[in-house]
């Protein structure tokens, strides 16, 4: 994997976050493919499945923090694809703070990396499957 594909994978979480905190969910098919997988069961939230889906359930659904704030972004690549892993530190609507872990399956696009299913979970994994 080249450095130009590491920038881009990178800067999707920010752009993730930005396209949240503005409440454009136009802008989420530059994070996800249109077919993308989102579980956010750990959070006691559903399993979603496809952009669409998606995007009417934060537009609808979804309890979103005052900010999202990325860290600890990294991207490993194996035989079996690529992974982008990274952390949120949020103020949640009642002003407390709040961490979640995000783990990405990524796939390169004719349009540029896009997530194609994403877990995210409130505490870190123990192990993840693969590594």
């Amino acid at each position: 994997m080249d450095v130009g594909d590491r920038l881009e994978l990178h800067e999707l979480p920010g752009r993730y976050g930005d396209a949240i905190d503005d409440r454009d969910w136009e802008r989420l098919d530059r994070i996800f493919t249109e077919d993308a997988v989102f579980d956010l069961t750990d959070l006691g939230a559903p399993r979603l499945e496809g952009l669409d889906a998606i995007r009417a359930f934060m537009d609808t659904e979804a309890r979103h923090p005052r900010t999202h704030t990325m860290t600890n972004i990294y991207v490993d690549v194996s035989e079996d694809g690529v992974r982008l892993n990274f952390r949120i530190v949020a103020i949640l609507p009642e002003g407390r703070v709040g961490t979640a872990s995000y783990y990405d399956e990524v796939v390169k696009t004719e349009h540029g990396w896009r997530v194609k299913h994403r877990v995210t979970t409130l505490r870190r994994r123990d192990r993840i499957e693969g590594r």
